[in-house]
């Protein structure tokens, strides 16, 4: 049968901590007293343990052994992890996505402009080989160029992926074969 006590003052002596100690930790929760009033000392010394910050309480096992020293070095992680992406960001390894998508729109734009005025700049060159009517020549090549660029445009359509709350935005090219 576990031993019970009636005294917080017993209690306290039997943990190895002090009476304003067990009188605070009952208070915030970390401890309770049993359905008659009186402590079970071994639950609460294993609610103490559970609950023990590590480094600001001797009862405290060191490192991941306990949930809550789990959490702390959870969040000591995170927040390292934090600590880098920004940084990252302050020297311009990262960016933020809208700007890299205008940079990619404002390239993609680039690309589509000097293939679309191609026909215009070479006709010329090639009627002049070929002995052909440059307007024809020109028109023939336009009239391809806007097929191919159709055919890739279906070949490579953009997909839209949730990221990891839900939420529509990076999108990715799937190629149909």
């Amino acid at each position: 049968m576990p031993e019970r006590i009636t005294s917080a003052r017993d209690v306290a002596r039997r943990v190895g901590l002090s009476h304003t100690a067990i009188q605070k930790a009952e208070q915030v929760g970390r401890i309770h007293r049993e359905e008659d009033g009186s402590w079970d000392v071994e639950r609460v010394r294993c609610d103490l343990i559970a609950s023990a910050v590590p480094g600001r309480s001797p009862l405290a096992t060191p490192g991941d052994a306990t949930p809550l020293g789990r959490l702390t070095l959870a969040r000591l992680a995170l927040g390292i992890e934090a600590q880098r992406l920004a940084i990252d960001v302050k020297k311009g390894r990262l960016m933020d996505i809208i700007a890299a998508n205008a940079r990619i729109d404002e390239a993609a734009a680039g690309m589509r402009d000097a293939v679309l005025n191609w026909p215009a700049r070479i006709s010329g060159q090639i009627a002049a080989d070929i002995g052909r009517d440059p307007h024809l020549v020109q028109t023939i090549l336009q009239e391809e160029m806007n097929a191919l660029l159709l055919e890739v445009a279906q070949w490579a359509q953009p997909v839209l992926r949730r990221d990891a709350l839900g939420a529509y935005g990076s999108s990715t090219f799937e190629v149909k074969s």
